[in-house]
């Protein structure tokens, strides 16, 4: 029973780990989309968004039509002695941002 017991508390704290993961992941994204629509180098818009994702998450900063899209993943894979063996799941965080329009004049 013990061993069942260790088993499910492991797996669902895989659960939750992916999920603050996921959440991580979309906030990096959207931290990152709005430094690179100011204006940002994109050192500074990569570094903002690993300053808040997940350890290991790769970030991708592409330019679309209008604006910039940035993509942060990470693969998020089962806790305990299974790590690294077990299966593993993709989160993400996606987010868009439209060029904002320059300023002539103020007053």
């Amino acid at each position: 029973m013990l061993p069942l017991l260790v088993l499910l508390v492991l797996l669902g704290s895989s659960v939750v780990v992916g999920l603050r993961d996921g959440l991580r992941c979309q906030d990096a994204a959207r931290i990152a989309a709005r430094a690179a629509v100011r204006g940002e180098p994109i050192d500074v818009v990569r570094a903002a968004a690993r300053a808040v994702a997940p350890a290991d998450a790769r970030v991708v900063v592409t330019r679309t039509g209008g604006g910039i899209a940035v993509t942060v993943s990470k693969m998020v894979g089962v806790l305990g002695p299974w790590s690294g063996i077990g299966p593993t799941v993709a989160v993400r965080g996606d987010a868009e941002a439209g060029a904002e329009p320059a300023v002539d004049s103020v007053g």
